[in-house]
């Protein structure tokens, strides 16, 4: 028999060509994805906390965290300006108890069924940071 080419052969070969760009794919899909969850968990508290509150919270609040949000308006009385001297004295426990728990009869509705408890953190993170707590003495 000379040089000869089965049909099993090529049949195998192209079997196998098969796996290995399945393989590749599956391969480079794995690293995007894990590229992506490290670009989320190399974020600090206050970037998830800005992209939480432009989600959740802006159209309230403002994109300056002035209370004026494009929804405020429907509001009376209308949402927290959290550059104000009464919330900047708020400790950071009573805004995550208030985005927990929402405020009852002003508009303020709770997220504890929406948001985690780290992402809650990350919300005043992101609060104090735009507006610094005021100690009162």
């Amino acid at each position: 028999m000379g040089v000869g080419f089965s049909m099993c052969s090529a049949a195998i070969s192209t079997e196998d060509a098969m796996i290995r760009v399945a393989v590749a794919v599956a391969l480079i899909g794995l690293a995007l994805i894990g590229s992506s969850v490290h670009a989320q968990t190399s974020l600090t508290p206050i970037d998830r906390g800005q992209r939480l509150y432009q989600l959740n919270c802006l159209h309230c609040h403002g994109a300056a965290l002035d209370g004026k949000g494009p929804d405020a308006a429907s509001f009376d009385p209308p949402p927290a300006n959290f550059h104000s001297y009464l919330s900047r004295v708020k400790g950071n426990d009573q805004i995550e108890y208030t985005i927990k728990q929402g405020k009852r009869f002003l508009g303020m509705h709770n997220w504890s069924d929406t948001l985690t408890d780290k992402e809650v953190q990350d919300l005043v993170a992101y609060i104090r940071d735009a507006a610094p707590q005021v100690d009162v003495k």
